[in-house]
């Protein structure tokens, strides 16, 4: 075989294989075209991630106190005026 005949062959062998590549990209849309519910993706991103050893922080919400704007908000309630 001369040089041509082999790259000739490769190029049909490439051509193939990426023939196959594109129906197999193909049904992989049409898999993820399906409606997920937020849900379920959120318990499956949950358990990827704990799989893969990440533990969640857990925060809790602090209120900075401010005592005029408590006291205010106090007095206002009190007397059934509106807050400005």
């Amino acid at each position: 075989m001369n040089q041509d005949q082999q790259l000739l062959d490769l190029v049909k062998t490439l051509s193939g294989r990426i023939q196959a590549m594109e129906k197999q990209i193909t049904s992989l849309k049409l898999v993820n075209a399906q409606d997920v519910p937020e849900e379920v993706m959120v318990a499956i991103a949950a358990g990827v991630a704990a799989y893969l050893g990440y533990e969640g922080e857990k925060q809790q919400t602090r209120f900075a106190p401010v005592p005029k704007w408590t006291k205010g908000t106090r007095i206002a309630q009190l007397n059934h005026t509106p807050v400005r």
